[in-house]
């Protein structure tokens, strides 16, 4: 029989497990010689669709001891069940295991410890004892955290307060599936403060945002030092992501009693002389270009 589809290896699996005897499936599917899983835990199972499941694969848990590659020996597990019992596998994950989380992520990081995750240790999420399987879904076909919208739910349920900055009247697009946490932060690596992908911030947001890298012939400090000293990346009620409303936030660095030599506040609104400075945007009306400029008379950022 020539099997064409994934539902139909599904579907003839299925039959031959209903048609094989318990020893049988034992000793075609059990490495260690041990009772095999599948007859309680089904063939079914979204795992086989995923690379852990890779029989041909050397590096996949199925290539040698398959489920016991991860649960440790099963043996007394099984036994349980056949007597009616409730013993769980040696390593079993999760939050709310009880398994200790360090033996939970040195199963993990007995196979990927490497590249991206060689910073795990000492990072924020492996002091808190955050498990992996808190976040991962090894045994779904596609792990929730590759999906953008499915791992800022998984975020925010530790961040709440970066799930009320992302439904601010100005934030990055991760509500629409447009962006996810990992394009900025890498949660397995404490190499870097925030858990950033690159050594800084201004790096991390240079990434996307190439254009205010530089150099200018006339530099803006600020921009080029951390852009978080006037935006805030996850969500403001300001424009741009700004922490305050210019010209209130330009006035934090740039003393009233220079140019020009007034303390500009909304109670000069109506003063039609002075709301040139308050109104539209501000400063900027004049010093557009706040993050550097190239142009040999801009100086001021004006031009």
């Amino acid at each position: 029989m020539f099997i064409k589809t994934h539902r139909q290896w599904r579907l003839w699996l299925c039959a031959l497990l209903m048609t094989a005897t318990p020893v049988a499936v034992a000793q075609e599917y059990s490495a260690a010689g041990t009772d095999s899983c599948l007859p309680c835990h089904g063939p079914g199972m979204p795992l086989f669709a995923t690379p852990h499941a890779a029989r041909n694969d050397p590096q996949s848990p199925f290539s040698g001891l398959q489920c016991e590659a991860c649960h440790g020996p099963g043996q007394d597990h099984v036994y349980a069940q056949q007597r009616g019992q409730s013993g769980l596998p040696s390593v079993v994950f999760g939050r709310d295991s009880d398994t200790p989380v360090d033996e939970q992520n040195a199963v993990c990081l007995g196979c990927h410890e490497s590249q991206g995750r060689i910073g795990w240790d000492g990072s924020r999420h492996q002091s808190a004892d955050l498990a992996c399987a808190a976040c991962h879904r090894v045994h779904r076909e596609r792990d929730p955290v590759f999906d953008p919208l499915a791992q800022q739910q998984l975020c925010f349920d530790c961040h709440p307060q970066r799930r009320a900055d992302n439904l601010k009247a100005s934030a990055h697009p991760l509500r629409y599936g447009s962006m996810s946490c990992s394009d900025c932060h890498d949660p397995h690596n404490g190499s870097h403060d925030f858990l950033l992908r690159e050594a800084s911030v201004v790096e991390t947001c240079f990434n996307c945002h190439a254009g205010k890298r530089g150099p200018f012939l006339w530099e803006h400090a600020p921009a080029s030092e951390d852009c978080t000293l006037c935006h805030q990346p996850h969500g403001s009620n300001h424009p741009a992501l700004l922490s305050k409303r210019p010209p209130l936030l330009c006035q934090q660095c740039h003393s009233p009693a220079s140019h020009p030599s007034t303390p500009y506040t909304p109670e000069l609104a109506a003063d039609s002389m002075q709301n040139r400075f308050l109104l539209g945007r501000a400063c900027l009306n004049c010093h557009s270009q706040v993050h550097g400029s190239n142009h040999p008379s801009g100086a001021t950022l004006d031009r």
